[in-house]
């Protein structure tokens, strides 16, 4: 028996199962292929906040930005690389969002160059992926196995037939949730990034067309999140590599000149976003049992979410898009909180917020 089953072992399955096994939790971590095996993977790992003029998803990115860089500083320094970050306007609209965001940011900005497009830089970081990950899990029990049944009986969480547990996290990305839930709404964004041997100094992060890391012994990193059509378990062709490849070359060509470039690794993943774009931290709602209770009121601008009914010891903690490492130490520290002392979870990312506009709409 384990205190906490852990279904996913990306950067969000990983950052929680650290934060359970740091409060003394015996947790027991699943992923079909091995610890960031997908998107987080192929993940650059930038640790940046949103560069936008306002709204809930700038607002939490700035949080999680300052955050996730102290933790990833003072728990795992040999895993971090800090370095200034250059962010370029894309065109002339971005333009005007870098010169509100430089007058409203309380971030310290450093001297940022003269180039054609409005631009502007911070101290920053990135995170080695993939040892990343292994170093938060350290501490759990690693199954290497698909979670193909999940059943709650007599107070216990069964995996599998073969595992139990009292809670389950739901860490599972872009892929089955493992509940039939019809409000969860979440969507796959691929990314491929692309390791590249070059002549080409560059020192320090680049973000524009795509993210540009800086060099480290004549090697940088070109990566984006970039397709949103394609998904692996529902494509009728395999993903183009090459393609992918001239594509992030020829994005970071318009930010910087690279010389002699030979491209020594691939990496890809699909990546998890929800499509109002904040992610998703908390219980989850039993959809049929709630639409029974005659006492609650469906069309509503605000919802009560504490009167619905949710699955018992069960919460997720997904749809972090291309800002995985900036948001999984933070809202990892949120879940926790709640597991661990049922603090409440803001409305802005319960993933309740979803049932209720299904809800609203039948």
């Amino acid at each position: 028996m384990y205190d906490i089953a852990v279904i996913g072992a990306g950067i969000n399955g990983s950052c929680i199962t650290h934060e359970l096994t740091n409060a003394g939790k015996r947790v027991i971590l699943f992923d079909a292929d091995g610890i960031a095996s997908g998107g987080s993977g192929a993940a650059g790992a930038f640790i940046s906040p949103k560069f936008s003029k306002s709204g809930e998803l700038k607002d939490i990115l700035h949080d999680a930005f300052l955050y996730s860089l102290d933790f990833y500083e003072k728990n795992f320094p040999h895993l971090l690389t800090k370095s200034p970050l250059l962010h370029i306007a894309k065109d002339e609209v971005d333009d005007v969002i870098l010169r509100v965001y430089k007058k409203k940011t309380d971030l310290e900005l450093l001297d940022a160059p003269q180039l054609e497009r409005e631009a502007i830089s911070i101290n920053a970081g990135i995170v080695n992926a993939k040892p990343m990950c292994e170093a938060l899990s350290k501490s759990a029990t690693l199954k290497q196995e698909e979670v193909v049944s999940l059943e709650y009986d007599d107070g216990v969480w069964i995996i599998n037939e073969s595992y139990s547990a009292k809670e389950v996290v739901l860490a599972t990305g872009a892929y089955k949730t493992l509940l039939n839930e019809h409000y969860i709404k979440l969507r796959g964004v691929w990314g491929h990034r692309i390791d590249v041997k070059t002549t080409t100094n560059n020192p320090h992060s680049i973000h524009q067309f795509v993210s540009i890391s800086p060099s480290k012994e004549g090697e940088l990193a070109i990566g984006a999140t970039h397709n949103v059509h394609y998904h692996p378990q529902t494509a009728t062709e395999e993903y183009n590599i090459e393609a992918g490849r001239e594509e992030l070359l020829e994005k970071a060509s318009r930010s910087i000149h690279l010389e002699n470039i030979e491209v020594t690794k691939d990496y890809m993943g699909l990546r998890s976003g929800s499509f109002d774009y904040m992610p998703l931290v908390g219980p989850l709602v039993m959809s049929h049992e709630t639409l029974q209770n005659k006492n609650i009121h469906f069309q509503t601008k605000k919802p009560d979410f504490s009167a619905y009914t949710y699955y018992p010891n069960l919460t997720m903690i997904n749809g972090s898009g291309g800002y995985g490492f900036v948001l999984a130490p933070y809202l990892a520290k949120i879940l926790a909180a709640f597991i661990l002392g049922d603090k409440e979870i803001s409305k802005r990312i319960h993933p309740a917020r979803f049932f209720a506009r299904w809800a609203k709409k039948l």
